[in-house]
């Protein structure tokens, strides 16, 4: 399941996903720090739930929300610090399946998010494709390898694959590789980012840099500097 965190507090943001992982590690998550990001990824892949902060610059989660349910048959949690009546009845006429202030209880989250979990459409064979895929994305894998080490057919894969999760077996794997190399151009600021696309499983630096500019909009030099200020 495709799962959305739209929070403009990397702290916030990096908590829920740390919990999320941690509790649902089959789940894809994706970040944004505001609505122009949270609408693009909603575009880009197939979001079933999405966890919105009311704060937020520029249009705040409930306008976020109206326009998500105006377009899309998303489910949404609204999260704020702030123990507002007002703010709860606009989530409820907005439709929201919950609401959860902050400080984030993670009890109390994952009995929100335990409502989802039975009902998450990845079969066994793709739970194990992406354990490996999450696993050993810094290492040579293709459709093959992973198919091998599942033992089944990279045909009935890479279809399986597909059909849930909406994208690519290769996709999938260059996204979660983008995802790592950001982390790591900010965790290991003096490393070359050479090194880091070789870490995260390119062969190519020019690839990375790339696929990195055409995904993020910035080139990786570029992206350390940006989130450095």
């Amino acid at each position: 399941m495709h799962i959305l965190i739209v929070d403009d507090e990397p702290l916030e943001l990096e908590q829920l996903d740390y919990i999320i992982q941690h509790r649902f590690p089959y789940w894809t998550i994706h970040k944004a720090i505001d609505a122009s990001q949270a609408l693009k990824m909603i575009q880009d892949y197939p979001i079933a739930l999405a966890l919105l902060d009311i704060q937020l610059p520029g249009k705040s989660g409930i306008e976020l929300g109206m326009e998500i349910k105006m377009k899309d048959s998303i489910d949404i949690v609204m999260v704020t610090a702030f123990q507002s009546f007002d703010y709860a009845q606009a989530s409820i006429r907005l439709g929201a399946k919950d609401y959860i202030t902050k400080p984030i209880i993670e009890e109390e989250l994952c009995k929100v998010l335990e409502n989802y979990h039975h009902t998450d459409v990845q079969s066994h064979i793709v739970q194990q494709a992406l354990n490996i895929i999450h696993e050993q994305y810094s290492k040579k894998l293709s459709l093959s390898i992973l198919a091998n080490q599942i033992h089944i057919n990279s045909t009935y894969l890479s279809r399986k694959f597909n059909e849930e999760m909406k994208v690519s077996f290769s996709e999938y794997l260059n996204d979660y590789r983008i995802e790592m190399a950001k982390q790591s151009l900010l965790d290991k600021s003096e490393k070359p980012i050479s090194s880091i696309s070789e870490e995260c499983g390119f062969n190519s630096q020019h690839y990375f840099s790339v696929l990195f500019k055409k995904q993020v909009g910035l080139s990786p030099r570029e992206y350390r500097l940006r989130e450095k200020v």
